[in-house]
């Protein structure tokens, strides 16, 4: 086994580590499931000791691999870092970019900005994984996170807001002629609610008038994780949506979708950049930061023309520190 070898056996043993199962780890590394275990067994080899335990459900550290495991990952980020600064000292930018996104954002936007970032930088491989939960970025392994709301009280992470994320509540024109155009907060009491399970109060709904402040306990008749699954429920008349202009603003324009109660606000989140506060950012994701903040500041495409009924909270002037 080459020093080489030994190197990328340690990074997809770090890997199986972090995902618990050696499909996981293929996945997240591009490779089959059968390499994956080929490397492994060849690591256990070379240092004559069992690494893992193995189920049909899950792998899980042996006291061995529990000891290697700091000392493998640090050896493989010293290595990745090392590549860095050797392959990107110019304008180069090479290797894997691990990125987690809400699913919506991520659909609705990233990607067709991460195309466009990674077109002039051929060798640059990004690998966008969506999902709606508040993952440790540090524990996956991401590079950078791209998170709506819920920022982590971590010394560990370091944070660049990226653009306001701005709720709208809407529904179609069809569910509106059936059930009637909410006047007040209060007679969401009486609609087909429909709620994203990751909202921070739950199905209290906050608003806000000219200093007034309501909240609403909504009954909520159609509950997902999933953005998307809720924006599209909206469409097909399902009832009234909890959204964010960046998902629903073409909707608002087209008609498709009205929106409800425009003359209340609802709580300002903000889209925000995580990354590892340990060192200075790759050049990768720091280029990538700054991308993504020409493209999203000082205000978002979303919001340049959201439709003629909505009324949005004033836009605060965000002071970012550069990446």
């Amino acid at each position: 086994m080459t020093a080489m070898d030994q190197l990328r056996a340690m990074e997809i043993f770090v890997e199986v580590a972090r995902q618990r199962s050696f499909s996981g780890a293929a996945r997240r590394l591009g490779l089959s499931r059968a390499m994956v275990s080929k490397h492994i067994l060849q690591l256990e080899e070379k240092l004559n000791v069992r690494l893992l335990h193995r189920s049909t459900r899950e792998v899980s550290l042996t006291d061995a691999g529990q000891a290697y495991l700091a000392p493998c990952d640090a050896a493989v980020r010293g290595a990745q870092e090392a590549a860095r600064i050797v392959m990107q000292t110019g304008d180069t930018l090479a290797g894997p970019l691990r990125i987690q996104a809400p699913s919506s954002f991520g659909v609705a936007w990233l990607a067709d900005a991460l195309a466009r970032f990674s077109q002039p930088h051929p060798q640059l491989r990004p690998l966008l994984h969506v999902d709606d939960a508040l993952l440790d970025p540090i524990a996956h392994g991401f590079d950078l996170t791209i998170r709506v709301g819920g920022i982590p009280d971590s010394r560990a992470l370091a944070i660049r807001p990226l653009a306001p994320c701005r709720a709208v509540l809407c529904a179609s024109p069809g569910y509106l002629r059936s059930h009637g155009k909410p006047a007040a907060p209060e007679d969401l009491r009486n609609h087909r609610c429909l709620h994203f399970s990751h909202l921070t109060d739950g199905t209290a709904w906050h608003f806000e008038r000219a200093g007034e402040r309501r909240t609403v306990h909504v009954d909520a008749s159609f509950t997902s994780n999933n953005g998307l699954v809720l924006h599209h429920a909206a469409l097909q008349g399902t009832g009234i949506v909890y959204s964010t202009t960046f998902l629903a603003w073409r909707e608002l324009q087209a008609g498709t979708l009205v929106a409800v109660l425009p003359e209340w606000q609802l709580p300002l989140n903000y889209l925000s950049a995580l990354y590892p506060a340990s060192g200075r950012p790759s050049p990768k994701v720091r280029k990538l930061i700054d991308f993504l903040v020409a493209e999203y500041q000082p205000v978002p495409p979303w919001d340049a023309a959201p439709g003629p009924a909505v009324h949005l909270p004033a836009l605060q002037t965000v002071h970012a520190p550069s990446a």
